[in-house]
C-alpha cells in the first residue's frame, strides 16, 4: 500500500497513493469526494490528546480539561482524557469523520501518559482512553490507527486496524512496531532526518523495507513542502 500524509497547505493529491492521511476538519469535502472517485481512501487525522485553540469545536472544552502546555506547539494543551467532556468532543470528531465519508481516523497525541501534562494519568487510564477511541471507530465503520504510543502496542495491537508512527527510526525503536506486522496491519511511517540527505535515505528505506514499514520522508511541517517515499 502506498500512501501519503498532509496536514497543511493546499492538499496534493497528485501522488499516486492508495491513501491519504488528511486532517478532519481543514480538508474540503470535494477533495475527500474526489479521492474516493479516483479509488483512494482517506484517513481524517485529528489530535485526540490535545486541545488546540484554532479547532471549530474549541469552545466545548472547559478550563478543568486543558492541562500544561505541549511542547514546542503554540496554542495546544494536554488534556484530561478521563474526562466525560472530553470523551463526548472526540466522540463526535469521530461521528464528524464517519459523516464526511472517511475511511478511517488517525487520532494524534494518545500518549498523553507519558508526558508531563498536569493530570495524574496513568498506563491503565491511556490504556482505556485509547480503546474507547478505537471502539468508538469501529462502531461508525471506520478503520482506526495507534498513533506513535510505542509502549502499548502490544496491549493494542488487537484493537487498531494499522499503525501510524513518526520517528521509531530515530529513537531505535521500530522493533517494538513488529507486533502489527506480524498481525497483518500495515505501518505507516514518517521520517524527518533524510530530507537533504539522498545517501542517508536510502540506508533508511532498506531498513524500512527490511522490517515491512512504509516509510516517507516529510518536512516537519506535514505541508507537502517536499516529499520522499521509500516505494
Amino acid at each position: 500500500m502506498s500512501w501519503q500524509i498532509q496536514l497543511q497547505g493546499p492538499i496534493n493529491t497528485g501522488y499516486t497513493a492508495d491513501l491519504y492521511v488528511l486532517d478532519l476538519f481543514d480538508t474540503p469535502q470535494n477533495v475527500i469526494d474526489d479521492l474516493h472517485a479516483s479509488g483512494r481512501r482517506v484517513i481524517c487525522y485529528f489530535s485526540a490528546g490535545t486541545f488546540e485553540n484554532w479547532r471549530e469545536d474549541k469552545s466545548r472544552f472547559t478550563a478543568a480539561d486543558k492541562g500544561r502546555r505541549l511542547g514546542n506547539w503554540p496554542g495546544e494543551r494536554w488534556l484530561d482524557t478521563r474526562s466525560v467532556n472530553v470523551r463526548a468532543i472526540m466522540s463526535d470528531r469521530i461521528a464528524l469523520a464517519a459523516s464526511k465519508g472517511c475511511d478511517g481516523v488517525d487520532p494524534d497525541n494518545v500518549d498523553a501518559y507519558s508526558n508531563r501534562t498536569g493530570f495524574p494519568l496513568t498506563y491503565n487510564s491511556q490504556l482505556d482512553y485509547n480503546r474507547f477511541l478505537f471502539d468508538t471507530a469501529h462502531d461508525h465503520g471506520l478503520a482506526v490507527s495507534l498513533k506513535n504510543d510505542l509502549e502499548q502496542v502490544e496491549d493494542l495491537v488487537d484493537h487498531a486496524d494499522f499503525a501510524v508512527n513518526e520517528s521509531c527510526h530515530q529513537w531505535q525503536e521500530c522493533h517494538l512496531l513488529t507486533p502489527f506486522i506480524e498481525a497483518g496491519k500495515p505501518v505507516l511511517h514518517i521520517d524527518y532526518l533524510y530530507g537533504a540527505d539522498p545517501q542517508g535515505h536510502n540506508i533508511h528505506c532498506q531498513h524500512m523495507d527490511s522490517l515491512g514499514f512504509r516509510s516517507l520522508t516529510l518536512p516537519l511541517a506535514l505541508d507537502d513542502s517536499y516529499r520522499f517515499s521509500c516505494f
